[in-house]
């Protein structure tokens, strides 16, 4: 019985293409993985933020605009200069909270390092804020009324801020922002601000001693300063 011969030919034109497939075969793991990277953000940008977080701003949001809002009250009604100075801290802590949030906004993001210096600029101002109110204060011998809603304030904020501040500390550590971490700085400033403000009302309606707020109100401006270079370097405070 005579084998029949198959011709070579077609066989031998088939080989580049099948050696073509084999290669395609052995390259399928980068394939696969090139074809999950369209997933990924093209632009890297700030990474998306814990709920937590944005928990915490919109509360701190929420509690300045009326923390702003009875202290300027305070302010205008019983002419206290520690209650103007307590509710320019309110507002920088208001614009303090609204930049860490703006990080992660997509139309209108901002770098952390951008947030974290605007941060910085804003212990800054507050820092300038609470020296000129005191000087001021002391230059003319500005003798500030008794103020109930003052009182009530600063006490809810001697309650809230510590809190406040505890958490973004917990948070900037845990997402490493030197933003967050500059803002839980001014939470604390505020509750600081808060018992001077406190004592400098308590002490006036029972003593009368209307030159204590004003300089209590200076010692917190070292502590400012230092806090706002930090957050300017992007360097976390010490008690981050």
């Amino acid at each position: 019985m005579k084998l029949q011969s198959w011709p070579l030919e077609p066989a031998l034109a088939l080989a580049p293409l099948l050696r073509g497939w084999r290669h395609e075969w052995d390259n399928m793991p980068e394939l696969v993985q090139i074809g999950f990277q369209p997933s990924k953000p093209a632009i890297a940008g700030a990474p998306k933020p814990r709920a937590s977080v944005v928990w915490i701003q919109s509360v701190t949001l929420a509690w300045m605009l009326a923390e702003f809002g009875v202290s300027a009250y305070a302010a205008v009604t019983a002419h206290s200069p520690a209650m103007l100075a307590f509710g320019s801290d309110s507002l920088v802590e208001l614009l303090s909270a609204t930049v860490v949030l703006l990080q992660w906004i997509p139309s209108m993001s901002i770098s952390e390092r951008r947030a974290s210096r605007t941060a910085g600029a804003l212990l800054f101002v507050l820092a300038f804020v609470v020296a000129a109110i005191a000087v001021v204060s002391l230059a003319l011998r500005l003798r500030p009324a008794t103020s109930y809603a003052g009182i009530a304030i600063t006490i809810a904020a001697l309650i809230a801020m510590p809190v406040l501040a505890f958490l973004k500390r917990r948070e900037a550590r845990r997402g490493k922002n030197a933003a967050l971490a500059a803002d839980a700085v001014q939470s604390a400033t505020c509750a600081y601000l808060a018992l001077i403000a406190l004592a400098g009302l308590a002490i006036n309606a029972a003593f009368h001693v209307a030159w204590f707020d004003s300089v209590a109100a200076l010692v917190a401006v070292p502590i400012l300063v230092k806090e706002g270079r930090s957050a300017w370097q992007g360097h976390a405070c010490g008690c981050c």
